[in-house]
């Protein structure tokens, strides 16, 4: 049945005193008219059995005596009789003052077998998308889990986010909050907060659209996600950049579609190469294009909007970091340029202020705004409504144009820091792309022999976090080398962070 060996008790911090355990003592026995000879022998055994099976862990505060007495109707007295049972037999621990907690089956540490749960075979099989998921999660960059920040790439300056306003913004929020507020909210996202990112596009990037148009997410992935299951049958033919967002690579394959990558000619989109084809619609980072820091030219921009005239395509314009990369010289929007509602504009504040907010947005043509809000009103529903009047304010009161300039200037001058620090320790090993713009910075090696995959793997390791640049390519790699996020770094962690990672490359080359 169960194998046993012994354990410590330890008190977990579970701050849970009044939840009703009534369905799991119904679920283990009590109430059973057969064990009816004494009331608190009953509950006695099935709160036993319920600490045996581990439905109630190891360290769980057991609800009040009284609170359980009120919930299963019976008598106070007789809930204490079959705790204190309990802590006789070791299964419980009463501590004064605190409680009572779940110890363990006899102070035990209770291995399940679970062979007869291995044996039932009959389970519905996964479907071919769910299994399409699976197979392409390997595409990604995928460093989520590591709790390193240098050299994260596409992280914005964390450490100087006005975390202070934003609490004040938020508890405005909650003071004037009416009941009526706290229901279901529109899928389309808040009127107030949609009228402020309008306004703010006009100013940044001489959009013009109505509050309308625009549909609130929470961020570049939801969106294409969205705009994916609206558009994307299985067989479906979509276009992106050779070199492009490794998360929207990875969803359309994930969607069934054939995707077809565009190769590069002198760093822009080879148009001659995709002329006639049928897709349904081309997916690009014009504002720093392929993560190396290139814009699309003007007349390339215009190119791109005739053929998807003359296909009957749609373009996907993610503008994710165009706070960055068009502070300086900053060119006109695809979607400004647009007069056949044919471009999907895509922006985001996980880039601008910080990834954990979870907030985006997109302006998308009138034609398939009602399919995409039915998709999110029958899957997410909507984004938390406190989020986005918190984020209205925070524009309304003009703290996002204060923020702006100061992780720009702040940017910059990590930025140059960065290259100075990073060109003294590795001089030609790893050459810097000083062109780069945005929030990362290229690195290339100098020995073409080297694994960009390899060596970001070795830095993972030893704390230094970092994007193989091969990864980036959905056909075969045309360069190697490491992306690097600088502006999330302290001008003290980037100078520590630059020496160790250049001893631990050293190690590195040594070790291969």
């Amino acid at each position: 049945m169960h194998d046993i060996e012994h354990t410590n008790f330890q008190l977990k911090s579970i701050p849970v005193l009044h939840f009703n355990i009534q369905s799991i003592l119904d679920s283990h026995g009590f109430g059973n008219k057969n064990d009816y000879q004494n009331i608190y022998i009953n509950l006695y055994n099935s709160l036993k059995e319920a600490i045996i099976d581990n439905t109630l862990q190891e360290g769980l505060k057991l609800p009040p005596t009284r609170v359980l007495a009120n919930d299963i109707k019976i008598s106070r007295s007789t809930v204490i009789k079959a705790y204190e049972l309990l802590v006789l037999d070791n299964y419980v621990k009463c501590i004064n003052g605190s409680g009572y907690y779940v110890s363990s089956s006899k102070n035990t540490k209770i291995h399940f077998n679970l062979k007869s749960v291995n044996s039932f075979k009959h389970y519905p099989t996964i479907s071919k998308k769910g299994n399409a998921f699976q197979k392409n999660i390997h595409l990604i960059n995928n460093i989520q889990s590591s709790s390193e920040i240098a050299f994260k790439p596409g992280l914005p300056p964390l450490d100087i986010f006005p975390t202070n306003i934003w609490r004040n913004l938020s508890n405005s929020y909650w003071g004037g909050i009416k009941s009526s507020e706290l229901s279901y909210s529109k899928s389309i996202g808040l009127q107030c907060l949609r009228e402020n990112i309008s306004n703010y596009l006009k100013i940044y990037r001489n959009i013009t659209c109505n509050a309308s148009q625009i549909i609130i997410t929470t961020g570049s992935l939801h969106s294409l996600y969205l705009i994916g299951n609206a558009l994307i049958d299985k067989g479906d033919k979509v276009l992106t950049e050779n070199m492009t967002y490794p998360h929207a690579y990875r969803l359309f394959k994930s969607l069934q579609a054939k995707v077809s990558q565009i190769d590069l000619n002198n760093t822009e989109l080879a148009f001659g190469n995709f002329k006639n084809n049928l897709a349904k619609f081309i997916y690009t980072i014009p504002s720093n294009q392929n993560f190396l820091g290139n814009k699309l030219s003007m007349p390339k921009r215009l190119e791109l909007l005739q053929w998807a005239s003359i296909n009957g395509a749609l373009i996907i314009e993610d503008d994710y970091e165009q706070e960055f990369s068009n502070w300086n010289k900053p060119i006109a929007a695809i979607y400004s340029l647009d007069r056949q509602d044919r471009v999907i504009y895509l922006g985001t504040f996980n880039k601008l202020l910080h990834p954990s907010i979870r907030l985006g947005y997109m302006i998308v043509p009138n034609y398939l705004q009602n399919t995409i809000l039915n998709i999110i009103e029958q899957s997410s529903r909507f984004v938390s409504p406190e989020l986005q009047k918190v984020m209205s304010m925070f524009i309304e009161k003009d703290y996002l144009n204060k923020h702006i300039r100061n992780i720009v200037a702040i940017a910059q001058e990590r930025k140059e820091l960065f290259m100075e620090h990073f060109i003294s320790n590795f001089g030609d090993e790893i050459v810097l792309d000083s062109s780069s713009t945005g929030l990362n910075i290229l690195g290339k090696f100098k020995n073409s022999n080297v694994s960009d995959q390899d060596v970001s793997a070795y830095l993972k390791q030893k704390g230094i976090i970092t994007n193989p640049l091969s990864k980036y390519y959905i056909s075969k790699p045309l360069e190697n080398g490491l992306v690097m996020g600088y502006s999330c770094v302290n001008n003290k962690l980037i100078k520590q962070s630059i020496s160790k990672m250049k001893n631990e490359y050293s190690n590195f080359l040594k070790l291969n």
